[in-house]
């Protein structure tokens, strides 16, 4: 790499933090080379001045890069053994606590797969145990920086491939025949409210969350925007909540001392009560 190329890199990297609102600092340098060095080979374009002509002439190239750069790979129920525990023991232990709300928050959500997962197992569980009543108090925010992923996600429509790792009765649940492809149904849907939210630079919703879900989003940070990330979600959960990571993420800085990790396989931390 010449000192042409970082130069030709870091105003490259302006004028996406212009044009498409994502602070690439905040991303780790190799992964959003990787990604933009595979739209200039998609587009036969060979440098970084190249490349920025036609960002400003192509608003249709912008969009497909803002896709590249963030991250959107996710199924329902991914990771089965985490979402195992969540439906056997977090999920009853939530919602059952004598609180009057339920609430929860999905950080990096991308298409929606996640907080619907989620969704469904307080779903059936209300269900299971004749509560269906408290459906109204339950809520899953879930935000995402990419607003395409978010327009899909509050349709609620998904390739049947995108369930094969769904437990074959939650499919037949909560789930009904869009076309070729399934849909998830209402009263699932309604538990979720889908935001534009940007974890790099903007802070979450709320503070009294029970139970945040972030897995396989913090990896793409660099060290110091993790460790914030962490604080923050120590800060957001209520006492006694719960922070779910992905399988490869381990919490580290301050916010270590403020949660306790009870399941390591899982990435299960919970923050004292």
């Amino acid at each position: 790499m010449t000192l042409a190329d970082d130069a030709g890199f870091a105003e490259l990297s302006r004028q996406i933090a212009r044009g498409a609102g994502l602070v690439l600092e905040a991303y780790k340098d190799k992964c959003v080379r990787r990604r933009i060095a595979v739209r200039m080979r998609a587009c036969g374009v060979h440098t970084y001045p190249d490349y920025r002509a036609l960002l400003e002439r192509s608003p249709e190239e912008c969009e497909r890069l803002r896709d590249a750069l963030t991250i959107n790979v996710t199924r329902f129920y991914r990771n089965a053994d985490t979402w195992s525990v969540l439906r056997r023991d977090l999920v009853p232990a939530l919602v059952d606590a004598g609180r009057r709300e339920f609430r929860a928050w999905s950080a990096g959500c991308s298409s929606g797969e996640e907080p619907y997962t989620l969704a469904m197992l307080v779903v059936e569980h209300l269900e299971q145990v004749g509560r269906v009543d408290a459906l109204g108090r339950a809520r899953i925010e879930a935000t995402d920086v990419d607003r395409a992923c978010l327009e899909r996600a509050r349709a609620g429509i998904y390739r049947r491939e995108m369930l094969s790792e769904l437990p074959p009765e939650l499919t037949e649940a909560y789930f009904r025949p869009a076309g070729a492809d399934l849909q998830v149904v209402e009263r699932v849907r309604r538990l979720v409210a889908f935001t534009e939210l940007d974890l790099s630079r903007q802070r979450p919703l709320r503070r009294d969350y029970h139970l945040i879900l972030c897995r396989n989003v913090v990896i793409y940070f660099d060290r110091a925007t993790q460790v914030r990330l962490f604080q923050v979600f120590a800060e957001a959960l209520a006492p006694g909540g719960y922070l779910v990571l992905g399988k490869v993420e381990t919490l580290f800085g301050p916010a270590r001392d403020r949660l306790l990790l009870i399941d390591p396989r899982e990435r299960i931390y919970r923050r004292p009560a």
